[in-house]
């Protein structure tokens, strides 16, 4: 306990945190927020300190506390302390809420825990459902109400209005109609959904809640800032995958908005509640602004159904693939209809009363795999957005070239589309966004006459028609772009951003010229590339390159060779693939050459696969380059003897040091002998996952341990797990295995 004190304490002492501390008992809650909000913040430690041992850190005001930090102050230490109000202090500070001896229950920690989580961390909903529970040390009565929680009813006898009141904080703490809105947009789609960045910004443009701004570029740098606001509100929750940021609505959020705050909107949000059929007429309502019927079984909308809604601006009728059929009657009455979302339907045909809602302004067709036919578009004058992506159209929409406030036009997997009139692409003097990828082959002249183009993502026809496009003045203009070269090729990075693909092309004729600003390459099945960076003199010019990709390239013997360029492209370089290509022996030839200490010098992940001339990775002159390395994977390099090259001249050398390293992937390398050299050992105090298998002739892994004051080894702080076969794990050489055995993933 005095631990929590005196950390407790000495955070808030730093960081002049409020007087709240003394004020904030059980009946002065109000009045100690009245407090926290008009007298600054002040505090010691000997108010903390009083403050526990007397016990006025009670349940409410950690959530008080932790409110007001989010809400009034955003700096990283109110986050901060946020959490530590609502997890550490959980099992101690609502004790004399729920009773002292309930620690003593077995099994209900676990469960008082899971309570936390499904809460989100949001300590005033903690409090809430902790209050209701008082009394309660029945662990089936705890688990029952964590079950309610869940299935989001009414739990915790008939808490729920008083939790939304209170987790309605945050959200009027926003204090921008624009960016509450934004929140409430979120609240139409199911349960759980995973919002991308780059959806949720279109999302509210498409809205008109970033409205006002001359270029989609500038609407996106606000809807960056909007998101920003939610996540740090605690209306958002952000977590990363691969493909980089995911957003989440916390399940008690979104019912917050639902039950308490759409209603008195006009919104109607039915989504992922298994309907089989449309609402009739009744249940509409010529009040009713925003409409998400999302992720539904619904399979078609019947003849004669007519809605009205005069007032209606949104209607979502997305994600159920056995919808395929539409009415002519539905849209009759929705004149002020301006967001129409029918994406990942089954629907073939849209219906021709489409062509009337001349008041549209977002129509969203992504991934109608069965789409054949669109009617005219040609009154459709306010259309700022058209998406198709992956529809089954083979010709263009008719009426395409008049839709004047066409600012975004997306055709990308149109795999059917056979062409697009010349001339149209040009009519759409207001296009920003265009892409066309995986489509066909755009003609650069078509392109480079959208004069405010921003992003563009497709292939061109050619090599000389790419070198005419990034040559040309509109090209300079272009923030965002995708541009395949040579045939189709499917993404390395999941980025398609600043990003160019250069495939089937032969490096011993022109040369290709690639954009300054250029961020990620990727080269496959290309002819007479013995070195490539340095065959490609162009990038000497691309000094931002960040990722580097080469796959099925049959010439390739190695990456860099500096004995013939300097390549000062390197020194940004944070992932470098390498993938199928028979001829490589060594990533950099330094042959009688002083390596530059710029080379390699910000490479994060090297990732390496079927590569069968490689036989070291890494050579020792270039291993100080390798300090900001995180990543390595070697995988199925039949030749691969050695990670860390070893020579006559390093005898002296023993410590191979790696300080960043996280990730070790060593798999099917079956002559693979050694790391380093035999009296060599790798320091990876970082390191955070292993993973060795289907490398017999390996030995022994050299991974030195961390040393305590006492000089005793313990365990890597980070070390999450080592995936191994067993049957190597008892014959291998590691020192401390022991201390390593509880993170072993046996592969089966």
């Amino acid at each position: 306990m005095q631990d929590y004190i005196q950390r407790f304490a000495a955070i808030l002492c730093g960081s002049m945190c409020c007087v709240l501390l003394l004020l904030c008992s059980l009946y002065f809650l109000s009045f100690a927020a009245t407090c926290a909000a008009s007298c600054g913040y002040a505090c010691c430690y000997f108010a903390a300190s009083f403050a526990f041992h007397f016990s006025l850190i009670s349940s409410t005001f950690a959530a008080s506390l932790a409110a007001l930090c989010h809400s009034w102050c955003s700096s990283p230490f109110f986050s901060f302390v946020a959490i530590l109000c609502s997890l550490p202090f959980f099992s101690f500070a609502a004790l004399d809420k729920v009773g002292h001896h309930i620690v003593e229950v077995p099994n209900l920690e676990g469960i008082l825990k899971l309570v936390v989580k499904e809460c989100g961390g949001l300590p005033l909903a903690i409090v809430v459902i902790i209050e209701s529970m008082k009394g309660e040390d029945d662990v089936k009565v705890w688990n029952n109400a964590l079950i309610e929680l869940r299935e989001r009813v009414k739990s915790v006898n008939g808490s729920d209005k008083e939790i939304f009141e209170r987790l309605r904080f945050s959200y009027d703490r926003l204090n921008s109609f624009e960016i509450q809105n934004c929140f409430l947009c979120c609240s139409m789609f199911h349960e759980d959904y995973p919002f991308r960045t780059r959806e949720l910004i279109e999302g509210w443009i498409d809205e008109g809640l970033i409205d006002g701004l001359p270029i989609r570029k500038a609407a996106y740098d606000r809807g960056h800032a909007f998101l920003s606001r939610l996540v740090k509100n605690c209306l958002l929750e952000k977590t990363v995958d691969w493909e980089g940021d995911v957003f989440k609505m916390h399940d008690l959020m979104r019912d917050m908005a639902i039950k308490s705050i759409v209603p008195e909107l006009g919104y109607m949000v039915k989504a992922g509640m298994k309907l089989t059929k449309v609402p009739d007429e009744n249940g509409w309502g010529e009040y009713l602004k925003k409409v998400s019927l999302m992720e539904n079984y619904i399979s078609k909308v019947p003849p004669g159904l007519c809605p009205g809604c005069p007032t209606l601006s949104t209607l979502i009728l997305s994600n159920y693939r056995n919808l395929s059929e539409i009415s002519e009657s539905f849209f009759e009455g929705m004149l002020e209809l301006k967001v129409l979302d029918l994406s990942q339907t089954g629907i073939e045909a849209l219906p021709n009363s489409i062509s009337n809602l001349e008041k549209l302004s977002s129509l969203r067709l992504r991934w109608c795999y069965k789409l054949r036919y669109l009617p005219s578009l040609a009154k459709l004058r306010a259309l700022k957005k058209l998406g198709l992506h992956g529809s089954n159209i083979e010709v263009a929409p008719q009426g395409m070239e008049e839709l004047i406030s066409l600012e975004y036009l997306d055709l990308t997997y149109c795999s059917r589309l056979k062409e697009i009139p010349m001339r149209m692409l040009s009519n759409l003097s207001n296009l920003q966004y265009l892409l066309v990828y995986g489509v066909l082959k755009i003609k650069e002249e078509e392109v480079v006459r959208l004069s405010k183009l921003g992003t563009f993502e497709g292939e061109l026809d050619d090599r000389q028609g790419f070198n005419y496009f990034v040559k040309s003045q509109d090209f300079q203009i272009l923030t965002n772009y995708l541009i395949v070269v040579g045939g189709q090729i499917f993404s390395l990075t999941g980025r398609k951003e600043i990003e160019v693909y250069i495939k089937n092309c032969d490096f011993g004729e022109e040369c290709i010229v690639l954009p300054d600003n250029l961020q990620n390459l990727v080269i496959e099945e290309c002819r007479n590339m013995r070195s490539s960076l340095n065959k490609a003199a162009l990038l000497e010019k691309a000094t931002e390159l960040s990722f580097y990709g080469i796959r099925y390239c049959e010439d390739m013997e190695c990456v860099v060779d500096l004995d013939s360029s300097s390549c000062p492209v390197l020194d940004k370089l944070q992932e470098l693939l390498l993938r199928e290509l028979p001829k490589l022996s060594v990533l950099v030839r330094v042959e009688g050459v002083a390596t530059p200490p710029h080379v390699f010098s910000n490479l994060k992940r090297l990732c390496i696969q079927f590569c069968s001339g490689m036989r070291k990775l890494l050579p020792l002159e270039l291993l100080q380059a390798f300090q900001n390395l995180e990543e390595i994977d070697v995988h199925r390099c039949e030749q691969m003897e050695e990670i860390i090259a070893s020579s006559d001249s390093d005898a002296s050398l023993d410590k191979f040091t790696f300080p960043k390293l996280r990730i070790l992937e060593l798999t099917v390398l079956p002559q693979l002998k050694s790391i380093c050299s035999a009296k060599g050992v790798m320091v990876c105090d970082s390191i955070e996952q292993i993973e060795v298998w289907g490398c017999q002739e390996l030995k022994g892994i050299p991974l030195q341990l961390p040393l305590l004051d006492n000089g005793q080894p313990h365990l890597p702080p980070h070390l999450t797990e080592i995936i191994i076969v067993e049957e190597w794990w008892e014959t291998v050489e590691w020192d401390h295995k022991i201390l390593l055995q509880p993170f072993l993933k046996y592969m089966r």
